[in-house]
């Protein structure tokens, strides 16, 4: 049976132009004149004189994969990566640059929220405007008007101009806009990104559904690990403009995953008390944050691993030692966790050895929202700070599709969360 898209050599390439300095003085006088003749003459002495320079960048080189029919194949990839690029070729809004692309059937695509959406429109007009666009006509929008609005929940607003709409509504009309289309290929990159988490399951729910009873094929790109295994039967990984691996989604997420840095991170911020490490010559050799599965991006039902290897310039043992560990969103700085070896049930005694690991591992689910987490520690001996690393940690957190109970973060709090936890000597 013939693959419904079959992708060979798929290349994309851009022109980049490097303006070193300012536009030549004699375009600027001649430009209402001579503009089309002095145009070829501008770039060539820009060139002679080096303050203009063009390179080729290929945001796709030799992509090859195919899809069959009913299937759903989930894109996976860093920002930048070139699934984008990818689902714009595959969506026939810009032509490749080499390869050839053969598909059998209709195409729907949901690039980008909001599409083909009027600001000065009604939601109901707005409908058969992004349907007509989507390639709908007009029977099916009416035929199927009812089930949109329902799908999209935005019954109250239907005839309000789409422009007093929040970000989460008008997704979701666009999702459902493009859902209820009768194509046979339906491409969605990153619907996931806005909207609630309840409308999220009902986002997946009907892209199962129209897979297994309406037969349709869908490409999904997301950054959401845990929709992809719920969703994918085949995965792809886009790294750099090329296809780094494909097959099975629990492998490919896996090697994805495990192919994320772990490195400490190069922040200014971070910040160390040198004459009090130098007196004690303690310091951290490696930080290592993860789920208890070992994964590094965790979902909000994960409980957290935090390794932090350590040494010593002693020979004997640290007395009185003790571990601050706190955990700041990214966006609000607000701190949302905080672990202290000395308040907590089980943990090391103060009397630790010159070198080792700590292991601090919360016994609950951390339960935190989409985003990213940054961690400071600070390592004490005697109740002075001998290592405080800033900022010296990121980790990521999506949102978990087993559970729908979330806390809202207050603004103005000291730690938003209690969660059980303790430390151990390894």
């Amino acid at each position: 049976m013939e693959p419904i898209i079959k992708v060979t050599g798929i290349g994309k390439k851009y022109n980049i132009t490097h303006h070193k300095a300012g536009y030549i003085t004699l375009r600027d006088v001649l430009s209402n004149i001579f503009k089309n003749p002095f145009d070829f003459l501008k770039y060539k002495a820009k060139e002679m004189v080096g303050l203009e320079k063009k390179e080729e960048f290929w945001a796709l080189k030799n992509v090859n994969f195919s899809v069959e029919k009913g299937e759903i194949l989930g894109i996976i990839g860093r920002n930048g990566a070139g699934k984008s690029t990818l689902l714009k070729i595959l969506s026939q809004i810009t032509p490749p640059t080499t390869g050839e692309i053969k598909i059998t059937g209709s195409v729907g695509s949901l690039l980008e929220v909001g599409t083909g959406f009027h600001p000065e429109l009604t939601g109901r007009e707005n409908i058969f405007l992004n349907g007509a666009i989507l390639g709908m006509k007009n029977q099916e929008i009416v035929r199927k008007f009812d089930e949109i609005v329902k799908f999209a929940g935005v019954e109250k607003f239907v005839d309000t101009p789409v422009k007093y709409y929040s970000s989460g509504m008008y997704v979701r009309l666009a999702f459902s806009v493009a859902a209820h289309m009768e194509t046979d290929i339906l491409i969605i990159d990153e619907v996931l990104a806005v909207g609630d988490s309840e409308f999220q399951k009902k986002c997946l729910g009907k892209m199962e559904d129209i897979t297994q009873k309406e037969g349709k094929t869908i490409l999904f790109v997301s950054h959401n690990m845990t929709a992809i295994k719920q969703l994918c039967n085949k995965c792809i990984w886009i790294s750099k403009g090329n296809l780094k691996m494909s097959g099975s989604t629990d492998n490919v997420v896996g090697a994805y995953l495990n192919a994320m840095p772990d490195k400490p991170e190069e922040s200014s911020s971070t910040t160390i008390d040198q004459n009090i490490s130098q007196l004690h010559g303690t310091r951290f050799t490696n930080i290592d944050i993860s789920n208890t599965n070992g994964d590094k991006v965790l979902q909000s039902d994960d409980r957290l691993k935090i390794k932090l290897h350590y040494n010593s310039d002693n020979e004997n043992q640290i007395d009185n030692a003790r571990i601050v560990i706190t955990v700041a969103s990214e966006s609000s700085k607000n701190t949302v966790l905080r672990f202290d070896s000395n308040v907590t049930e089980e943990s090391f005694s103060n009397k630790i050895e010159s070198s080792g690991e700590i292991v601090c591992e919360t016994t609950d689910s951390i339960n935190l929202m989409d985003g990213t987490y940054l961690v400071d520690i600070d390592f004490l001996i005697d109740g002075v700070s001998v290592c405080y690393m800033q900022g010296i940690r990121k980790f990521e957190v999506e949102t978990s599709l087993k559970n729908y109970n979330y806390k809202n973060y207050p603004d103005k709090t000291v730690c938003d969360y209690i969660t059980k936890y303790n430390f151990k000597l390894k």
